[in-house]
């Protein structure tokens, strides 16, 4: 196969989801630079189509979708819609994600952990499901389930959301080995601090000596350096990997 065509996404079908901003946008602009259709996916679908608009003005091709995965009535609808508008589905990216508390794990109160539950492990689980049911009418297809590297090691402070981040490192095992012989391969984005707005907390400057210091290359990473890990993962480059979860954390996990 040539080197070209071993990232060409020509002719798929790509949701990415919390793709108005972030990790998600530029995982979705990179999909559609790669001949990708995305449905640009996210609770808001007017900034939804602000990055859809942008993808096609680029020259690529791309829709906006509004689907809030923390509710089971919008993925059911979501997955009704494309099934209704494409009749399939090659790829899909579970990006979106929450994390409404930071403190004490003890203080955790339930109605932060339930939501933390319904996006992060609900959310990715039964849209994995939906997706799975519509590629495997289709011959197979790829998910990319972004976890985090709190998921291996937890983050202070950040309890619940390292709970539910294992538990997508996990999913994604699960859903793997099941899926193989649908010709579906299922693997895992652990990014390391990442620029995001999720992720603000973290990168105030009187954070920056704890995070410079276990972080060797000792920066946070741009969204745009996750986008490259995705493509991979989707792409006919990775035709053997799945189960995977790969570290995109500047040496974190290693320091």
């Amino acid at each position: 196969m040539a080197d070209s065509q071993n990232f060409s996404l020509a002719g798929k079908i790509a949701l990415v989801t919390g793709a108005s901003r972030g990790i998600g946008e530029a995982i979705a602009r990179l999909l559609a630079r790669h001949g990708a259709h995305v449905i640009v996916a996210s609770r808001k679908i007017a900034d939804c189509e602000t990055v859809a608009a942008a993808i096609r003005e680029a020259g690529g091709s791309a829709e906006a979708l509004g689907c809030h995965i923390g509710e089971m009535d919008q993925i059911e609808a979501a997955f009704a819609v494309i099934g209704e508008r494409h009749g399939r589905l090659d790829i899909l990216v579970n990006n979106a994600a929450t994390n409404p508390y930071y403190g004490p794990i003890q203080d955790t109160g339930l109605s932060a952990f339930q939501k933390t539950v319904d996006v992060n492990i609900r959310g990715y689980f039964f849209m994995t499901s939906h997706a799975v049911k519509l590629m495997q009418t289709h011959g197979g297809g790829a998910v990319v389930n972004v976890a985090s590297v709190n998921g291996v090691v937890p983050g202070m402070l950040q309890g619940i959301y390292s709970i539910t981040k294992a538990a997508v490192v996990s999913m994604t095992k699960a859903f793997a080995r099941e899926c193989a012989p649908l010709g579906i391969r299922v693997n895992a984005l652990l990014p390391g601090l990442t620029a995001t707005k999720l992720a603000g907390a973290l990168l105030d400057e009187s954070n920056r000596i704890h995070w410079e210091s276990h972080i060797p290359m000792a920066r946070p990473a741009d969204p745009s350096e996750m986008a490259g890990a995705v493509l991979y993962l989707v792409s006919p480059a990775a035709s053997y990997t799945t189960g995977a979860a790969l570290n995109v954390d500047g040496g974190f996990l290693v320091s």
